[in-house]
């Protein structure tokens, strides 16, 4: 595993830890980190998440954890051995979203054109 993947993982792994044991900001929902894409000098992080619920919800969920962005960054700085902590960006990952309405509509299409049992057994007789 490649440094830039190590240093990706820890990342990942820790933000989480942080953001569910170390922070108590009311607004937080239920915060997933997805990934976390580095630069090539390790300098700047993307840090994807997803809430769970409402957009209202998802909302200040990102006015939370852009608050807390000196805390969690002063945090990793601690717990991880780097030469330099990364600069942290929070961007909301809707994939998993947009999966689900994917699914959704495949489900719709396979049933539109799915033959229907009740005609099936009327042809019979």
């Amino acid at each position: 595993m490649a440094r830039y993947d190590r240093v990706s993982e820890a990342l990942k792994r820790e933000i989480g830890i942080i953001i569910h044991d170390e922070l108590n900001d009311p607004r937080l929902g239920f915060v997933t980190i997805m990934r976390v894409e580095l630069t090539e000098d390790l300098r700047y992080a993307k840090v994807f998440f997803s809430v769970l619920g409402q957009e209202e919800e998802r909302k200040k969920s990102k006015e939370a954890l852009d608050s807390a962005l000196g805390f969690i960054r002063r945090l990793i700085g601690q717990r991880i051995r780097l030469r330099l902590v990364p600069e942290i960006i929070f961007y909301e990952d809707r994939s998993a979203e947009y999966s689900v309405r994917i699914e959704e509509v495949l489900n719709e299409i396979k049933e539109l054109n799915e033959p229907k049992k009740s005609n099936r057994l009327h042809k019979k007789k």
